[in-house]
């Protein structure tokens, strides 16, 4: 069973911005993210709850203004709702133990490797090192962080 979950006091952490994304569904600003950049091998987990989401090795530039990855790190860990919102019908990408609003999975990534692109917040994520992950006890998910192509 996970200690992964959403607790009173990892709500009351969050800044205006990670809540505002993370519990209420909105979205950051594009290109304004913390991670959008981020090149450094190492895990991606839910600020809320800290289950694993996402290896930099499926991280990729998509352009589009949002950290995005290939596929997720445990696909056990996230959701994927039916989202009608804002006149579109698209999928919304939720972490299973904390129920934070992640972003958004579309079907034009690259093909070669799946074909999903999950846009996802920098504002519902936390970034770990690869050389902290063993110490933050994510030891179990190294073999699927690799150097980013």
């Amino acid at each position: 069973m996970s200690d992964y979950r959403k607790t009173p006091d990892a709500i009351a952490k969050l800044t205006p911005e990670q809540y505002r994304v993370t519990q209420e569904g909105a979205t950051e600003r594009p290109g304004t993210g913390e991670y959008l950049d981020t090149t450094e091998p190492g895990i991606y987990v839910d600020i809320v709850s800290g289950e694993p989401l996402f290896a930099s090795s499926a991280k990729f530039d998509s352009g589009c203004g949002w950290p995005s990855f290939t596929k997720p790190i445990e696909p056990a860990h996230v959701n994927e709702l039916r989202d009608t919102s804002h006149g579109m019908i698209r999928t919304e990408v939720r972490s299973a133990h904390g129920d934070s609003h992640l972003g958004h999975v579309f079907n034009d990534g690259p093909a070669d490797r799946g074909g999903l692109r999950y846009c996802i917040n920098s504002a519902s994520l936390r970034f770990i090192p690869r050389d902290q992950m063993e110490a933050a006890g994510y030891g179990a998910w190294i073999d699927q962080v690799e150097d980013v192509r």
